[in-house]
């Protein structure tokens, strides 16, 4: 044995029973190494413990496996304190590492023998740990299970963790831990803290994947060879995990603030990455019903699932429908909202009820709109005329007896009973004499034949009332304003001008 020319270790040193007594009993095996290179051997009964934490202790342990694995963890810290110990005294090799039984079958010096037969057991050491990061405890992978703490906010420490998910390894284990401790904190607590709940989105929020299949390589822990057996080399494998960690944390009761910051990252973050994004189609249809601005935030992600994904929605142009109402020119997501819509809304094989019911509610809607409302869906009411010609009826029916009473219903939710096809666009005209020139010139675009080229509301979709205001204190009048057709001729007019003279001669 290549070892034995170090002495005989702790072999036979007798153990105490317990938690406390194995970490007694480490703390002298590691006294005995450090104090005396005679004891070296006894590295390999420290050693023995990480292995044990993976596959379980041999018949003659002087350590027998601990349920809670406490022992486990104590072994971590004797070897972290160990070679720590080590590397500073200089007593580890370091440069490229020769192969074990040359050097000690060699002639070279004592010292130069133990420095690399220590660092062939540091590296014994790092295989150990890395089988660990898959441990089943999760007192082992404890750093997982303090960052969410249920008690304390770990935001800070979360982006200090961030950097090492950029390991494939770690990035791997992390989302297999997180996985089972948001399932084992959720059931635990009868209602789970909302600080538990954030540091959760957090974390997971911060694994992002490639988009593409990829070799992974970069690996906290350093192989000298990787094998294709193992699961943290593939990104199937990474998309599972990831897909199981999501799933997970999104089947519980989550918090409405905590709904929005999902559905915010949902079809950029989140989508993507999934093994079978299918999966979310019922979280997102739930979402979607639920109204207001978790409805209009689950558009990006059903716009994602209909679209890439096959995704059949009955319902969705008439649940799109019922999002129209006063607040959506006033909530913060307005300009997504109407980005998708428009989206949602390009196909020209859309039905001309259908498409006339979204340009007469916009109209009807945009009575009460503010102006930097007003700029933008102005525009997105022409191009939904340009596209769909048979919706022009509505700006060029002759006004008559019998639009005295519009047939319009604003409170039908099924646009295809609104009879919006039977009406006109009379709120255009009536936003023509808008207190705002730009709103009154943007609806006086209808009295002309419509351009074929749609108007692009990009730039228009952000725009805020401090932007038209400052724009509006920007522009440069007129030098002179005429008053009045026939200059004034004097102060009180000729008469007095003369009776002002005639004073001032006396």
């Amino acid at each position: 044995m290549v070892s034995a020319a170090w002495g005989g270790g702790g072999g036979g040193m007798e153990r105490d029973p317990g938690p406390e007594g194995a970490r007694r009993a480490l703390g002298r095996l590691l006294e005995a190494v450090l104090a005396s290179r005679g004891e070296a051997n006894a590295v390999f009964d420290i050693l023995a413990v990480l292995q044990w934490g993976v596959g379980g202790p041999p018949a003659t342990s002087l350590f027998p496996q601990s349920e809670d694995h406490e022992e486990t963890q104590e072994a971590v810290r004797a070897c972290s304190r160990l070679f720590g110990a080590l590397l500073e005294r200089g007593e580890l090799f370091v440069g490229r590492l020769p192969s074990e039984d040359s050097v000690m079958a060699g002639s070279q010096g004592a010292t130069r023998k133990y420095k690399v037969w220590m660092r062939h057991r540091y590296h014994s050491c790092c295989n150990r740990l890395q089988e660990l990061l898959a441990h089943a405890s999760f007192e082992v992978k404890a750093v997982v299970e303090g960052l969410l703490s249920p008690e304390n906010d770990c935001s800070l420490l979360l982006s200090r963790f961030r950097e090492y998910l950029e390991h494939d390894d770690i990035r791997y284990h992390v989302m297999r831990a997180a996985t089972d401790v948001v399932g084992r904190v959720a059931d635990r607590y009868p209602e789970v803290p909302l600080t538990f709940w954030n540091n959760a989105f957090t974390l997971l929020s911060a694994v992002s994947l490639p988009r593409q299949e990829c070799s992974f390589s970069t690996f906290y822990v350093k192989h000298v060879e990787l094998s294709s057996t193992w699961k943290v080399v593939h990104l199937k494998e990474h998309r599972k995990a990831f897909q199981l960690m999501w799933l997970g944390f999104l089947r519980h009761k989550l918090p409405l603030s905590l709904y929005k910051k999902v559905l915010v990252v949902m079809h950029d973050s989140i989508l993507p990455h999934l093994a079978q994004p299918s999966l979310m189609i019922d979280f997102l249809t739930r979402a979607y019903d639920v109204g207001g601005a978790i409805s209009l935030l689950a558009l990006n992600g059903l716009f994602v699932l209909i679209h890439q994904h096959n995704l059949e929605y009955p319902d969705f142009y008439r649940k799109l429908y019922g999002l129209l109402d006063p607040s959506v020119f006033h909530v913060k997501y307005r300009a997504r909202f109407f980005h998708l819509a428009d989206l949602f809304l390009s196909s020209s094989h859309l039905p001309a009820y259908l498409v006339a019911a979204f340009a007469k509610r916009l109209s009807r809607l945009a009575l009460t709109a503010p102006p930097e409302a007003l700029l933008m869906v102005l525009p997105f009411i022409c191009n939904l005329l340009r596209r769909h010609p048979a919706c022009r009826v509505l700006v060029h029916r002759p006004l008559g007896p019998e639009l005295d009473a519009d047939p319009y219903d604003p409170e039908e939710e099924d646009p295809a009973k609104s009879r919006a096809l039977e009406s006109s666009l009379w709120e255009l005209q009536a936003l023509q004499r808008h207190y705002h020139p730009e709103v009154s010139q943007a609806a006086s675009v209808i009295n002309q034949a419509l351009s074929v080229p749609e108007v692009s509301i990009a730039p228009l979709l952000d725009l805020t009332a401090f932007e038209v205001f400052e724009r509006d204190l920007k522009k440069k009048g007129q030098e002179s304003v005429p008053l009045e057709f026939i200059p004034a001729q004097g102060l009180l007019g000729r008469q007095d001008d003369l009776c002002a003279q005639h004073f001032t001669l006396s």
